[in-house]
């Protein structure tokens, strides 16, 4: 066999080398790497199916009671530069809450909302004071431009160049 090839041994000839200096136990090397990788796989773990998922309890929620606490509150809005005019009160004891709010509307109009709430559920009664007004419609006045639309030169360029077969 040939040991060089353009300077480099080659793969062939190495193992020709190596195989020759253990003529004689070459077969029982390899018996014992066969059955060295016999035991290993004979030893390996063997993979196991997968399993249901655990069953777990369902969560226990306890339920949380707080003694009544009864509050009382109110605001009033006029802000005559942003045209907002708004309250609100309430109140509740044990049992309920009671209260009312009060919005002018865009049209003119004021609308109040008397409310209750408790055990039978919400209730709520709605007035309006006022008339609704509308302005009237008036169709605007045409008024031109106040300067003409700008005119732009047409671009100046030569024609293209084609190429000539």
């Amino acid at each position: 066999s040939e040991a060089n090839l353009d300077g480099r041994t080659t793969f062939s000839f190495i193992l020709d080398q190596f195989f020759s200096c253990y003529t004689k136990n070459n077969h029982f090397n390899m018996k014992f790497i066969i059955l060295v990788a016999l035991f290993a796989v004979a030893a390996a773990d063997s993979y196991k199916a997968a399993e249901y998922a655990p069953k777990y309890e369902a969560p226990k929620y306890e339920e949380v009671t707080y003694a009544p606490q009864p509050y009382s509150f109110g605001y009033d809005v006029q802000d005559k530069e942003s045209y907002n005019d708004f309250d609100h009160s309430e109140k509740s004891d044990s049992y309920g809450v009671t209260g009312s709010y009060r919005v002018a509307l865009p049209d003119g109009r004021t609308q109040i909302v008397t409310y209750k709430a408790d055990k039978d559920g919400y209730t709520a009664d709605v007035k309006f004071e006022g008339e609704a007004k509308y302005p009237e419609y008036k169709e605007a006045e045409y008024k031109p431009a106040a300067y003409p639309a700008p005119a732009y030169k047409a671009p100046e360029y030569k024609a293209p160049a084609y190429p000539k077969y």
